[in-house]
């Protein structure tokens, strides 16, 4: 018997080492060229309001970022990286989902009260990876809503990103030009004291409750437009709130939170595949950057505020290196729409411009479906498995669900993602890899105005007949329904071509109609 035990015991022994050497062979790196080899820790840096030319390695002269350049230098810089929406909530809502913001109503610019916008059982970039074996998080600006019908501020605020994948989030729950000023770490307001109830809504409190309008003279920051209700930290902003003083934040130390709380979510799960989604607020207004950060641009506050998310961005490189994780990690940044300079706030983003082009040589920023609107900065960079290089290929955020889960070795579900395409062979910088076929980008909510990029063309298709910061100012202007431009000579977009191209003009109309009424291009 004490033979039969000491027989068993030596064979479980080798099974048990056998196993372990597939594991180890199978998560080894192998061929830099063969994705797939082992599951790549995936860093998505997502700028806010960041323009193609406001980085030095995209053409910015006034200031440098060198963070950022690091990134280009070491990895793939696209030229025809984009978002697909000129607006935040849109491009986050298809960044997630994999699936066109105008395909669900109310994917607009969310209010301070939105409910949650990706309903719990929605395939989402991090349900996905998830389910691959990933520890996902969500670090940053949120502003894709809380709550069943809307935000339970003194309760459990759910659903919301742990219902649709993510492990962890500490989060600003909308935008920081609209209330509440309070962090969300998973289901609830951080730091909230239940003797100073938080209440949000549309309408003012009481009479006397003070407002941009009522007391501007206390104002730090003053308002140009719109931005004039409830006043924190001497700024006021949309919408109205009060109570939680204990959970409000300073403005000044947002991404120094982020930061502290991004470097320790990524030790803690540093022994197995994680996704962390680091939501910048930057360049959003209103910009008000740490004290250290104050003057570091030349260009005010919005300048500034880049030169801030460009050490966010060193402090997460440079944490990857800490860890000796950053050979198998790979660390994407994009912006979720283009430029604006006059968002609401008086801080001299026009006054300081000089030279400056925040849009590159594109027309259009945040709101608008030309070019400056949506083709903002796509990097990827992960050492040893992307070369460096410059990509000319079309890629976009949308994509990401896609290509992360080809890249982790995993499938998209057929009912979801249902706009997402694997261009991971593009991300990787592979030799003859081809990005997209084509594009169709939006602007705000679910009806609006759309453009469809293929090749070198670009229909415009303005249903509003209208457009607004066409020339980073924000103006509406009219606009022909239809317009029809060959990128190729004309990136401003200024050349109406459609009365010389009418066959084109004509199928590039249905394909962009047939894509938004079809309710997938994903086959």
């Amino acid at each position: 018997m004490r033979k039969f035990h000491l027989l068993v015991g030596l064979l479980l022994v080798g099974c048990h080492s056998l196993a372990a050497s597939a594991v180890q062979t199978d998560s080894s790196p192998s061929d830099p060229n063969h994705a797939g080899s082992q599951q790549p820790n995936v860093i998505v840096i997502m700028a806010d309001d960041l323009g193609f030319g406001d980085v030095s390695c995209y053409g910015a002269t006034e200031f440098e970022t060198p963070n950022i350049d690091r990134m280009a230098a070491e990895g793939q810089r696209f030229t025809s990286g984009y978002c697909s929406a000129s607006t935040c909530t849109p491009t986050r809502y298809s960044f997630l989902t994999g699936t066109y913001a105008f395909r669900k109503d109310g994917t607009g610019v969310a209010p301070p009260n939105s409910p949650a916008l990706i309903r719990p059982g929605t395939p989402t970039v991090a349900s996905v990876l998830k389910g691959a074996g990933y520890k996902t998080a969500v670090i940053g600006k949120w502003h894709l809503g809380l709550g069943d019908t809307e935000p339970e501020w003194n309760g459990d605020l759910k659903p919301g990103p742990l219902e649709i994948g993510f492990d962890h989030c500490f989060l600003l729950p909308t935008t920081n030009d609209r209330v509440p000023q309070v962090f969300v770490e998973d289901h609830r307001v951080l730091n909230l004291d239940p003797a100073d109830p938080l209440w949000v809504g549309r309408k003012k409190p009481s009479p006397d409750h003070p407002t941009g309008i009522t007391h501007r003279d206390t104002l730090s920051m003053d308002w140009s437009h719109g931005h004039n209700q409830t006043i924190h930290n001497g700024i006021s902003r949309i919408g109205f709130y009060t109570g939680g003083h204990a959970a409000r934040f300073r403005d000044q130390d947002l991404s120094d939170h982020w930061v502290d709380q991004s470097k320790s979510w990524i030790k803690a799960n540093q022994d197995s595949p994680f996704f962390l989604f680091f939501a910048s607020h930057d360049v959003h207004v209103p910009r008000v950057v740490h004290e250290r950060f104050v003057g570091t641009s030349g260009l005010g506050p919005r300048g500034d505020a880049i030169i801030e998310l460009d050490w966010c961005v060193g402090q997460l490189l440079d944490t990857l290196d800490e860890l000796k994780l950053a050979d198998n990690t790979l660390v994407v940044f994009c912006s979720d729409n283009g430029p604006v300079l006059d968002d609401g706030y008086k801080d001299d983003a026009i006054e300081k411009i000089g030279k400056h082009k925040p849009a590159g040589p594109y027309r259009g920023g945040k709101y608008s479906v030309f070019e400056g609107g949506t083709r903002t900065p796509l990097i990827t960079r992960w050492p040893g498995r992307i070369p460096a290089g410059v990509s000319d290929e079309m890629v976009c955020t949308i994509d990401f669900c896609a290509s992360l889960a080809k890249l982790a070795g995993t499938e998209l579900p057929a009912d979801g993602c249902l706009d997402s395409f694997d261009v991971s062979d593009a991300f990787l910088g592979r030799p003859g890899a081809k990005g997209r076929d084509y594009l169709v980008q939006q602007d705000n909510g679910s009806k609006g105005n759309y453009g469809l990029r293929t090749a070198n063309w670009k229909l415009l298709r303005h249903d509003s007949k209208q457009t607004y910061n066409s020339e980073l100012r924000l103006v509406r202007e009219p606009m022909e329904r239809f317009q029809l431009h060959d990128l190729s000579v004309d990136p401003g977009e200024r050349n109406n071509v459609i009365a010389e191209h009418p066959e084109l003009a004509d199928k590039l109309k249905a394909k962009l109609a047939s894509v938004i009424q079809d309710g997938r291009s994903r086959p």
